[in-house]
Formats: structure tokens, sequence, C-alpha cells
């Protein structure tokens, strides 16, 4: 099984096994979506599109309850792109919401993906209403590897309360984050 690792930023896969395959975006839907696809459409070229996709990365936690650890996604939309409003919009490239297969082997979440650096509590308990965890980059994944038939998995680390006090936190639950992702990797890798 070839495996193909995808991070935002280095630093989120920084405890990664030597040699691990990986692909850094940049941080938001846009850099995440073009990087990887431009990542696919080569390999697929050359035939050597990868088994699995395994994304990595630090979300925020919308619900207080929710406990710190890392989590599989089950469950994933876009919080900034709202249709809603107007039902005669047909079409969709994209379904509004991605159910990747889990594995089983940690805590399920569900994820809302957005350009918009949770940091305030309005904002958190809006999308709070739909979904646990936030990130910047999983929705995009997503949308990309189920538009190349790859299958993907998406490992998200809590690394804030995605309130007030978020871009410190961040910073200091970046490296720590990075070590509990690469646990859950090898735990993975290991049942795959």
């Amino acid at each position: 099984m070839t495996v193909l690792f995808v991070a935002a930023v280095s630093e989120e896969a920084a405890h990664l096994p030597e040699g691990a395959d990986l692909l850094v975006t940049g941080i938001g839907t846009l850099p995440a979506a073009i990087t990887l696809t431009e990542e696919l459409c080569t390999r697929r070229a050359d035939g050597t599109l990868p088994s699995r996709i395994v994304n990595l990365g630090t979300c925020g936690a919308l619900r207080d309850e929710i406990p710190n650890g890392v989590y599989e996604i089950d469950r994933v939309h876009k919080h900034d792109f709202n249709v809603e409003f107007t039902s005669d919009i047909g079409g969709d490239a994209l379904p509004r919401v991605i159910t990747p297969e889990v594995t089983g082997l940690f805590p399920t979440g569900q994820l809302a993906t957005g350009d918009t650096f949770v940091e305030d509590t309005a904002t958190r308990d809006r999308i709070a209403q739909v979904a646990g965890l936030v990130d910047m980059e999983g929705y995009a994944l997503a949308a990309v590897a189920h538009r190349f038939g790859v299958p993907i998995t998406l490992l998200k680390q809590i690394s804030d309360r995605a309130d007030e006090e978020t871009a410190p936190e961040w910073a200091e639950a970046v490296e720590g984050s990075a070590v509990k992702l690469a646990d859950a990797v090898e735990r993975l890798l290991a049942a795959l």
C-alpha cells in the first residue's frame, strides 16, 4: 500500500517516520486543493496514484465537552460556503458533505472546514451547531481525493478551543500535536 501524507504546514507532520511520502500544501482550502490536485495529476500521469491519502492536521474543538486527542473524521463539510438559502442551485460539482470511510481505530468527529481561522466565541458557537471540530483544509483535501477516487483518512489533533485564545494556543500546541499525530499514524499503518 502506498500512502501519501498531506499536511498544511510541515510542523504538523514533523514526527512522521523518516522517508514518509509527505506533501505540504499551505494553509487554507485553496492552497490545499490546488497543491493536492497538481500532485495527483502528476502521479496519475505517471501511473503512481497513492492507495490512500492521510491528512494530518491540527483542529479547533467547537464544544467544551470534546476531550483533547486525535480524531478520525467521519463527516466533513465546508462551513463558509452556504447555498441552502436557495434550493434551485443544481448540479453541485462536489458533495456538500463528504463521509470518508473510517478505520475504527480512533474516536470519530465531524469536521467543518473554512478559510476562517476561528478565534471568536460567536463564530465557534455558530459552527458548533453542525460539527464538533474545525480546520482550514480537510474538506478541500477530501473533495480532491473524492474526485480522483483515492480513499482518504483525515486525522485531526485538537490544538485549541477555537475561541479568543486560539492563536497563542495553536502556536504552543503544534509540536505536541505533531507527536500525537505521528503516534496515530504508526497505529494506522500497522492496521492497514
